[in-house]
Parts: structure tokens; sequence; C-alpha cells
């Protein structure tokens, strides 16, 4: 069993993501994080940086104690390698995943993150910022559909943890003034996971969460 705090943002989405397609048992906790729950001290016993999603396993590998592990890609790995899925096995494609999951991590999100705030949170317009990161989105959107005009998923041939991280993100591309006519093949990728059965059970229960 897995309990999973959570609150239905692009980060929060992606461990349910992995758990609806993986089929693991889980607990939801919301963390109301509107009202300061990720501050309080049992959250931080599990999430010393205050941010959801974090996990605790109360069956890891090992039989030993429950494990808590926080930061989302980190999550996705260890869940992956847990299970044995989701992650391929095959050396070339197992490398190019990891490679897209930490350009996920490092880049796509954060930088996305920073438009999101700009444009639609910060307590008045900063010019400067909501260019800097328009310009910036549409760059690593550009970068994401050339990796998808050469192969079906961002690992390869395979469904993986990288567009498990990356799908959640881009369902926000309306808020990140983004078409998706604009990167066909950022399009058909996004489609083909939408309708997929676990991602519409995922956002489910972050309806009535």
């Amino acid at each position: 069993m897995i309990d999973l705090y959570y609150a239905p943002t692009p980060n929060g989405h992606k461990i349910t993501l992995f758990l609806e397609e993986a089929g693991i048992e889980y607990r939801l906790h919301r963390v109301d994080i509107g009202k300061g729950e990720q501050f309080r001290p049992e959250f931080l016993a599990i999430s010393p940086n205050n941010k959801i999603p974090a996990i605790v396993d109360n069956d890891p590998a090992d039989g030993g104690a429950p494990l808590s592990l926080f930061e989302s890609g980190a999550i996705l790995l260890y869940l992956a390698e847990k299970t044995g899925q989701l992650l391929s096995g095959e050396l070339r494609e197992r490398e190019t995943t990891l490679q897209w999951l930490f350009w996920q991590m490092a880049g796509f999100g954060p930088m996305l993150g920073q438009n999101h705030h700009f444009t639609h949170f910060a307590p008045q317009p900063v010019p400067y910022a909501i260019e800097r990161y328009q310009v910036e989105t549409q760059r690593l959107y550009t970068v994401l559909n050339k990796r998808l005009e050469n192969a079906p998923w961002l690992g390869g041939n395979h469904y993986s943890i990288a567009d498990i991280a990356t799908y959640p993100w881009v369902a926000s591309h309306e808020r990140q003034r983004i078409s998706l006519e604009d990167y066909p093949a950022v399009s058909n990728w996004f489609e083909r996971i939408r309708h997929r059965p676990a991602t519409l059970a995922a956002w489910k229960k972050a309806e009535v969460v």
C-alpha cells in the first residue's frame, strides 16, 4: 500500500497517473496548500521541502520500516524500479527515458511554473518576466515537438515515466498561452495520453478528493 500526499497540481498528477497506470493500491491524502497544510510538522517529516507530492511506501522491497520519499521525479523512478513498470529494462531506451524525465524536472516544469506564476499569480504585471517565460515555454514546446516527431513516446517505443512526468504540464497548455495546433507531434501525443483509462481515472480522483 502506498500513501500519497497530494494536491491536484501538475506534479501531484504525475503520481496518480503512475499509480493508476501500474494498478498499485494507494490511499490519497489531500494536502490543502492554500491553507498551508504543507507546513505542518507531520507533513514536513515526510517532505522536508514542504512540497507535494510525497509518498510513504508501507511495503518497501527491503522488508524494513515504511519508506518516505519526496520530489516527483524521485518518486516516479522509485515506483518504476519497485514495480518493473513504465521504465524499460533495455539500456538505450532506459537512458533515453531518464534523459527526458530529467529534462522535464529541470526545465519544462520549472519554466512553465514560472510562466504560470507571472501570467496568473504575480501581484502586479512584470512584462519582462511574462515575455521571458513565454519565450522559454515556446522554446521548450519546440524541443518536445521535435522529439515526438522522431519517436511515439519520449523514451522511444514505450509509454514511460518520462511521458507521465511531462503530460500534466502540457495539460495546462492553455494557461501557458500555448496552442497545440502549433506543435502537431505534441498534440498527437497529448491526445493519446488523455484518452488512456489510467489518465481518466487519475483526473477523476482529482475531482473528488
